[in-house]
């Protein structure tokens, strides 16, 4: 057998453990981000209960008692810490920057106009979508985050969607509000933290 046969002999299975390795390198990035994920939806739940319109029709010791167990189950939440870092070229981490702060910037005019806020939102989810969206497409933005890595065109997409559905939550629970009090329209209170 020559001498370039035995070298390849040698090499295949280097290869195949490579592939292997590869692959399991992804997995654990890939259940890394899926904890990354499950903890952002933990504490929106847990946010979500203390906001509740059912904590306000309990007495005052269950809502104290309902309280303390969401903050100790708050605490023990924020304790999880998994990171799961994204290699990025400069035009890509330039890119991640511009979209944050276009994002950030919406997000800091919630409280004076929450419905041009919302639209605003909206037109940037749509940018993100690989689907038909509902509506406008903020083409700008679009490109901005097509200039972003991957991982964080899919961070992108999903902070714009919880940034949604708190906005959503909070109109209901001021809609609730305002319907048990009889009242008609009033200011969105200050949801101190929520947006961000």
């Amino acid at each position: 057998m020559s001498e370039k046969h035995l070298k390849l002999r040698e090499a295949k299975p280097q290869g195949k453990a490579t592939i292997r390795t590869t692959s399991e390198v992804e997995a654990l990035r890939d259940a890394a981000t899926a904890v990354e994920q499950e903890k952002e939806i933990l504490l929106e739940m847990i946010h979500s209960i203390q906001n509740s319109q059912d904590m306000r029709q309990i007495s005052d010791g269950e809502r104290e008692e309902l309280n303390l167990t969401a903050n100790r189950l708050m605490g023990r939440t924020l304790t999880v810490e998994v990171s799961v870092e994204t290699i990025r070229s400069p035009q890509q981490e330039e890119s991640l920057k511009h979209a944050t702060k276009i994002i950030d910037e919406v997000v800091s005019k919630f409280l004076d106009d929450l419905g041009n806020a919302k639209s605003h939102l909206m037109s940037l989810y749509s940018a993100c979508s690989s689907e038909v969206p509902p509506g406008p497409v903020d083409q700008k933005f679009q490109s901005i985050v097509i200039g972003c890595a991957l991982e964080d065109q899919k961070k992108i997409k999903r902070r714009l969607e919880t940034l949604l559905r708190n906005i959503d939550n909070s109109d209901k629970a001021i809609k609730l509000l305002e319907h048990s009090k009889g009242g008609g329209p009033k200011s969105l209170p200050n949801i101190d933290g929520k947006f961000n």
